[in-house]
């Protein structure tokens, strides 16, 4: 008996479906996984994928950038920022950490507070300056980094210590996320 060719049509029935799955994956973006829903979030100064003006960075001003947001979820009880660099030469560096924004809150004005306690409900986390607030863009010389600010709706208020990290907001969050939103600008100090 030869079972040659039957085992041939399982390895490529196996591949494709491989590869639909991964193309699935890599097409419905970080937003779409685990059931959660998209929001929308720009910026009146820089868009998708382009430059960040030197205002916003460690060379300019240093102040955050404008952003506004839509698509959160009816149910949301309150928001959550991160901005991090996953470019940094020693591992992703973290810029801002802003938790329990308002449910209702759509935008953040340009140069946001920097105080532990914003304005509201709302609360800054440490960046990995070991400040409180928003720290813009400062790489290297040389190529360029993405920065990543990432929005999240999430179904409560976060219950955190005084100056929480990243770390320390990412774990509160964990099955709390109702939807997601993604701005991506890139940096380059000559």
């Amino acid at each position: 008996m030869n079972v040659q060719p039957a085992r041939g049509h399982l390895f490529r029935a196996t591949a494709l479906f491989c590869l639909a799955f991964a193309w699935t994956a890599a097409n419905s973006g970080p937003a779409q996984t685990m059931g959660k829903t998209k929001m929308q979030l720009t910026s009146t100064a820089f868009t998708e994928g382009q430059p960040i003006p030197a205002d916003y960075t460690c060379e300019g001003k240093n102040v955050s950038p404008p952003l506004q947001w839509s698509g959160a979820p009816a149910s949301t009880k309150s928001l959550a920022l991160i901005v991090d660099d996953p470019d940094a030469p020693v591992g992703t560096w973290v810029h801002w950490v802003l938790y329990n924004l308002p449910a209702g809150a759509n935008q953040l004005p340009e140069n946001a507070s920097r105080t532990p306690s914003a304005t509201g409900s709302a609360a800054q986390g440490l960046n990995d300056f070991k400040r409180s607030g928003y720290s813009g863009p400062c790489p290297p010389p040389g190529k360029p980094h993405r920065y990543f600010f990432k929005l999240y709706a999430l179904d409560i208020e976060l219950q955190l210590k005084r100056d929480p990290t990243k770390k320390d907001v990412e774990k509160a969050m964990q099955g709390h996320i109702l939807a997601e939103g993604r701005l991506v600008g890139t940096y380059q100090r000559k």
